[in-house]
């Protein structure tokens, strides 16, 4: 699904901002050979597997597991399914049977899931069928017991996992409203409706994977002018959505990453003058935690600028 440039509002508030999803709404985004998405996940899953799927100790994923995978191969039945004892990822040209990958597949796909432990290799699979990263929350306990995470945006998998809902987010900047409500939030997410949010920031890195100990902020050249400053900008979001195992008080939490030019994002008067309010709205402790602080007045500048010359049509 898009980014819903919707979601962007001022004075901007860091807060659940939770919608209901449509019922039939797809959650899940199949790959596509040579896409980004894809080529990044098998970077990661090749070389830093165990940073990105990681599990709390004793904590059964099978549930989840089937959740999605019963999601997926409704959503896109063309892009997963099974047949008695394998699952199948028909764009990716790749099958597992049982834990083994089929040798007449990819064989770069095969080399990858080859190289992860047995219990690992069918969410390998998901992970790489699919655009989207995931992690289960289990509402009984408020923590986050397993996570398949190849493309996070400035945190470490392996530092999250096993954690409070709470304590995942204690690091993020104006975080009293995520904090009082991570409790009613886990509760919510775990019924048997499904909501979705979205995440926004301007980065000056196109990478979608950006694990902090290999993809560190870049600064904002200080000299650049707004119009340089843009071009050289990245409007990153993240669509995030839940999908419900309310017999098991659990949710998969879906995570859709995705990277533009700012430029090219920016492609009328409404989406410019939106972004600007909010950017504008930031408070310093966001500016900061998202690295903004040096960059914001010049971007500030250039989309006024811009949301006046798309709607005179220069």
């Amino acid at each position: 699904m898009p980014f819903d440039f919707a979601a962007i509002t001022s004075p901007f508030r860091m807060q659940p901002g939770l919608r209901r999803i449509a019922t039939g709404t797809p959650q899940l985004t199949p790959s596509h050979p040579g896409s980004r998405a894809l080529r990044e996940k098998l970077a990661v899953l090749a070389g830093q597997a165990d940073q990105a799927l990681v599990a709390a100790p004793g904590f059964d994923p099978s549930p989840a597991l089937e959740a999605l995978c019963a999601q997926a191969a409704t959503e896109h039945p063309a892009a997963f399914g099974a047949d008695r004892d394998a699952w199948h990822a028909p764009m990716l040209g790749c099958s597992l049977r049982g834990s083994e990958p089929d040798p007449a597949g990819s064989a770069e796909v095969i080399a990858c899931l080859q190289r992860l432990p047995a219990r690992w290799r069918l969410p390998g699979l998901l992970a790489l069928a699919f655009e989207q990263d995931f992690a289960v929350l289990d509402a009984s306990t408020g923590r986050i017991p397993w996570l398949a995470v190849c493309l996070p945006s400035h945190w470490a998998p392996e530092e999250k996992v096993g954690r409070l809902f709470a304590e995942v987010h204690a690091p993020v900047a104006d975080n009293a409203t995520l904090l009082a409500a991570s409790d009613a939030l886990a509760r919510l997410v775990t019924g048997p409706e499904r909501w979705e949010r979205f995440v926004w920031t301007i980065s000056t890195n196109p990478r979608l994977h950006q694990h902090p100990l290999r993809s560190p902020r870049n600064a904002w050249p200080a000299e650049a002018a707004p119009d340089e400053l843009a071009a050289r900008a990245f409007f990153r979001t993240e669509h995030q959505t839940f999908i419900p195992l309310p017999g098991h008080q659990q949710a998969v939490f879906t995570i859709h990453v995705e990277s533009r030019p700012l430029a090219e994002v920016i492609g009328n008067a409404e989406r410019a003058r939106r972004l600007h309010d909010a950017l504008a709205s930031m408070s310093p402790a966001v500016l900061a935690y998202r690295g903004l602080v040096d960059a914001q007045p010049r971007l500030l500048a250039w989309l006024a600028r811009r949301a006046r010359m798309l709607e005179s049509g220069e």
